[in-house]
């Protein structure tokens, strides 16, 4: 790859009674967003590491008063590292990073959301950005506390965005970060909808929002052209009804490229948030509909392909994605068996090391399982129903099929500056089984990969698992 174009400021200030070395390590870099000046915006090499103190107003926890003339017996020294290990204040990391082709991004593991709609507005000012894209980790920060926060802090920014099971920074995969992607209004003109209670609305809704959003971006920009224009959803990641609206979606589009992710909840299953311009809620879908003259590119990749071993649906309850029997077989019994497991053994680990593809038009696509039941019965991240012939799938070397994927894109657009990408949960999962996490996290890092953890990818009128789809932009040019 080469040397990316971009700017990165990372903010630091270390406990004196720690060294650095061992803070990086237990990423236990205390930072805070700040007023600092940055370079002309076409310079290329990034800013090293600054210190700034502590800001004025935060707490810092002391330990308890101990008497220091009291004997220093084992016991004794035991406990007072103890307590100071517990009142140790958890240091915190927050950073900015400007791209060439204008994008910027922020993040934090702060749960300070007005800070970070603060840091937010000062960036949007500085770039002038229009529109924001916010990923979350609901572990971290509350949906409605980020919205109130912009609401009162960044008021002339539109914005939207989801929860997530884990997120994409500029250090690579974290978890419990909550992030920023703004979009400078020189470069790109945006026009985004929240579409509501999906499990109670027509296809003919949606498809009818993707047209106003197209005439309202038309009437803006004075054109649409499906090479400068692409579409971005992010869709409740547990509302069953992913295939339905991207095709809805997709239809409303016609030759614009489509891609996107299912919101997720650091896997607990419960519930998701989407918010878009003080708006809350679940149940629902976000569509987002961009120009630029940017170069771009928008691709998917995997890391399987199918075995011989057939899985049929022959009982299943499509509404809420349950297979209860493959091959007239309880469905975990089956499914252990062809994946050489016993049905105890199953886990979210062994879902994601083993999952099943469907062919369609020609092409497999994983069809992921999120969880088994007690009665042996699947729950399934896509939607299912009897008769659907699965097969089981086959591992590839995954940092390699990612490299190769990534290494593709590059040539196509003469560069990559940065990816806006989505990336299944159940692929971070297998990264961890596999052993191979940290390399997949530097591989996101050295090609400047920004985005989250997902319940379910979406790419053009397909809802996928299992995968990564993403956009790559190229250096600041006109698209061909």
């Amino acid at each position: 790859m080469g040397a990316p174009a971009f700017h990165h400021v990372i903010w630091k200030s270390v406990s004196e009674s720690r060294s650095f070395k061992n803070a990086v390590r237990s990423k236990s870099a205390y930072c805070t967003f700040g007023h600092v000046k940055f370079p002309n915006a076409n310079a290329t090499k990034a800013i090293g590491t600054s210190s700034l103190p502590r800001r004025a107003g935060l707490p810092i926890a002391k330990a308890p008063y101990e008497d220091n003339n009291a004997p220093s017996t084992p016991a004794r020294l035991t406990r007072t590292k103890e307590r100071r290990r517990k009142c140790r204040r958890k240091p915190l990391a927050s950073s900015r990073t400007r791209y060439a082709c204008g994008l910027s991004a922020l993040t934090t593991d702060e749960p300070d959301a007005n800070a970070f709609a603060q840091a937010i507005a000062a960036e949007a000012a500085a770039i002038d950005a229009g529109f924001a894209l916010l990923f979350f980790s609901q572990s971290l920060v509350d949906a409605a506390a980020l919205s109130d926060a912009l609401k009162i802090n960044a008021r002339a920014l539109a914005y939207a965005g989801c929860s997530t099971a884990g997120e994409i920074t500029p250090r690579g995969l974290e978890e419990g970060q909550v992030l920023a992607l703004l979009f400078p209004s020189a470069s790109f003109s945006v026009a985004s909808t929240m579409v509501d209670n999906l499990s109670s609305s027509g296809m003919d809704r949606i498809t009818g929002e993707v047209e106003a959003l197209r005439r309202s971006l038309r009437g803006r920009v004075g054109h649409e052209r499906a090479n400068t224009t692409f579409a971005l959803c992010f869709i409740d990641g547990l509302s069953y009804a992913e295939e339905a609206v991207t095709s809805a979606i997709h239809w409303g589009l016609d030759d614009i490229p489509l891609i996107g992710g299912s919101a997720g909840d650091d896997l607990k299953f419960e519930t998701t948030r989407l918010i878009s311009n003080g708006k809350v809620a679940s149940d629902s879908a976000i569509i987002v509909l961009i120009t630029t003259e940017i170069p771009f590119h928008v691709f998917k990749t995997d890391n399987f392909v199918p075995t011989e071993e057939k899985l049929v649906v022959t009982a299943s309850d499509p509404d809420h994605r349950i297979v209860r029997e493959f091959n007239a077989v309880n469905a975990a019994d089956e499914y252990a068996a062809s994946v050489g497991v016993i049905p105890q053994m199953l886990t979210p680990l062994s879902f994601a090391s083993h999952p099943v593809v469907v062919k369609v038009g020609g092409e497999f696509y994983c069809r992921s399982i999120q969880k088994m039941h007690a009665d042996g019965s699947l729950s399934f991240f896509c939607a299912i129903d009897d008769g659907v012939v699965l097969s089981i799938a086959q591992p590839k070397n995954m940092v390699e099929s990612t490299r190769a994927a990534l290494r593709d894109v590059e040539e196509r657009l003469g560069g990559i500056d940065m990816i806006l990408g989505f990336d299944c949960v159940l692929r971070r999962l297998d990264a961890r089984n596999r052993q191979v996490f940290r390399e997949i996290s530097e591989l996101y890092k050295v090609n400047n990969v920004i985005g989250f953890g997902t319940y379910g990818e979406q790419y053009r009128s397909m809802h996928l698992n299992q995968t990564f789809t993403g956009i790559a932009f190229g250096e600041r040019q006109a698209a061909e």
